[in-house]
């Protein structure tokens, strides 16, 4: 497979922009997990078990919103 110049940018662009993402989700879920998943923890996590714990956070979110508990 062969690229233009362009094509090779955009491609890069798209890493970067998903190395970003990644990183990002990996800083909430160490901030949210509050010391019990560290930010090198959570790189190493799996797709599937990040949006599994994503997922517990978002839900205890609700709980806490609607129990009116607070979350901080």
């Amino acid at each position: 497979m062969t690229l233009s110049n362009e094509g090779i940018v955009q491609l890069i662009n798209s890493y970067d922009k998903q190395s970003k993402a990644l990183k990002n989700e990996a800083l909430k879920l160490s901030w949210y997990m509050r010391g019990g998943l560290s930010y090198e923890e959570s790189m190493y996590l799996s797709t599937d078990e990040r949006e599994m714990i994503s997922k517990i956070i978002e839900e205890n979110l609700e709980v806490t919103k609607k129990s009116g508990i607070p979350f901080f």
